[in-house]
């Protein structure tokens, strides 16, 4: 199952961030193949012509693949143990669709109207973070869970 981290805005290539994302997405792309997940793709969008909150969904939601698992990362989501989110990782690919989205939004959040659509949402928690951080923490559980579902030693309880 191919993954596609699709945010809003854009990561400039000297940002600590963009390094950090892409050495999770590096480890994750070279362990989750023998697992059936990957590889992990990034789509960056950028609203420039500010229309707001609904114009940056309608770009987020053109860049979701057709069929594909939609999951929001969103304050408002679920708060779920690295285990608990192997788990989901792994049911979503074992139902037998081909992608799955994990959709973040810029500082005003996700578009009501594409978080309704949504399959999940998953939240890190009660406090808010930088969409940047936000795609660096999720490409490290992407990373996390596939160890856990390859049996490494990477996830310690």
């Amino acid at each position: 199952m191919r993954l596609h981290v699709i945010a809003s805005g854009k990561m400039r290539a000297d940002y600590p961030e963009r390094a950090l994302f892409e050495d999770y997405q590096m480890r994750f792309n070279r362990i989750g193949k023998p697992l059936a997940l990957g590889p992990m793709y990034e789509v960056e969008v950028e609203d420039k012509k500010g229309g707001g909150m609904a114009a940056e969904g309608e770009l987020l939601s053109r860049a979701i693949p057709a069929g594909a698992w939609l999951i929001c990362m969103d304050e408002r989501g679920k708060v779920l143990s690295s285990p608990d989110f192997a788990a989901h990782l792994a049911r979503w690919r074992d139902a037998g669709r081909q992608d799955a989205a994990f959709v973040i939004g810029g500082a005003d959040g996700i578009d009501p109207a594409l978080r309704a659509r949504a399959d999940f949402s998953i939240s890190f928690g009660a406090m808010v973070w930088p969409h940047m951080l936000v795609r660096v923490m999720l490409a490290e559980q992407l990373y996390r869970a596939a160890t856990i579902l390859g049996g490494g030693p990477y996830h310690r309880v």
